[in-house]
């Protein structure tokens, strides 16, 4: 008798995994903790969001332990939006809890007409921090990052008007984003001198795409720099979102971000192997990406962007389960690698 195959563990997103317990890691070797969560309101925030499904995610995150903020001056839409929506969010609810919550901003992209809204000058990120508390209604950001290294402006005059607004008050801690390796290591130098060391460095990691190189990673290390991740789920693809084709309410679908191209036989079979390895851990494939980002030592938080309170209430039981066997790395490392 033929013995019919058994079938494959279906997981049930469940919120209740998650038991209120949100870890909290060390950034860097500064004194600041950050939630291993963080709430990043890029693109999800702005005009075309309606205050309250703003409002309902934010208070149902810090409810939840998430006390990290991650924004930026040209968040929205439209630019700015993101910063409007979070003062308005702290003015109603949250401002008797500004102590809790670590809240970050940065500035170095396009933000406003002329020659002076875009890239990383003194001009700019000056203008910006104090564009940004205002849009906030806060005295002070956290963390105020450098957004990127834009290719022109000496990289001591944009870590000069970092340390210049941690001293003016303005921010207590320096951060930055996507730089290059040797102007990462430029800047590093530049703020250690200056006494006002970066305490993290964000830039894009997940299962597809990791920013996180060696160099950058030997450079981190010896400064004592943490290590913040964006997009852990690469726009939806580490999801079981196209595992059966492209819905219609997607951003392959709409091309926002993503397009039809980009769901290709070879990434839609290496998702559903990704996917049989997250069942077996009692995960989705979502909360196994996030999960796979905070097994890094390095990491001290992941920055998750939910559209809605459904996506939200079914990432928080990511943090349960960051720990992966070695045959689970091998055997996820062979999947991602062939």
């Amino acid at each position: 008798m033929q013995l019919k195959p058994e079938p494959r563990k279906q997981y049930v997103a469940d919120p209740s995994r998650y038991d209120g317990r949100m870890p909290y890691r060390r950034c860097g070797r500064s004194g600041l903790c950050l939630s291993a969560l963080s709430l990043g309101f890029w693109w999800n925030f702005g005009e075309d969001e309606t205050f309250a499904s703003c409002h309902e995610r934010v208070t149902y995150a810090f409810d939840h332990g998430i006390t990290t903020f991650d924004l930026a001056n040209n968040y929205g839409p439209p630019f700015g939006a993101a910063e409007e929506m979070m003062g308005r969010i702290i003015s109603r609810s949250m401002h008797t809890h500004r102590r809790e919550m670590v809240i970050t901003s940065k500035a170095g992209h396009d933000m406003w007409e002329g020659p002076c809204g875009d890239g990383s000058s003194r001009k700019m990120l000056m203008t910006s921090i104090d564009d940004s508390l205002t849009r906030m209604g806060i005295d002070y950001v956290d963390i105020f990052y450098s957004h990127r290294y834009d290719g022109v402006t000496p990289v001591e005059e944009t870590m000069q008007a970092l340390v210049d607004i941690v001293r003016a008050g303005k921010a207590l801690y320096v951060g930055l984003s996507k730089y290059p390796a040797d102007k990462l290591a430029e800047a590093l130098s530049y703020l250690r001198e200056a006494r006002t060391p970066c305490i993290v460095y964000q830039d894009k990691s997940n299962m597809l795409v990791n920013n996180l190189t060696d160099e950058r990673r030997v450079l981190l290390e010896s400064y004592g720099v943490g290590y913040t991740a964006f997009s852990p789920l690469q726009q939806g693809l580490l999801t079981d979102k196209y595992l059966n084709g492209i819905p219609d309410y997607s951003r392959a679908a709409n091309g926002k971000h993503l397009s039809h191209t980009d769901i290709t036989p070879e990434l839609v079979a290496k998702l559903k192997k990704l996917d049989a390895i997250a069942a077996d851990r009692n995960q989705s494939l979502a909360q196994m990406a996030v999960a796979w980002l905070l097994d890094e030592p390095m990491t001290a938080s992941v920055i998750i962007g939910p559209r809605t309170m459904e996506q939200l209430s079914t990432l928080l039981p990511a943090v349960s389960d960051t720990r992966f066997s070695n045959d689970e790395k091998e055997a996820i490392n062979t999947i991602l690698n062939t």
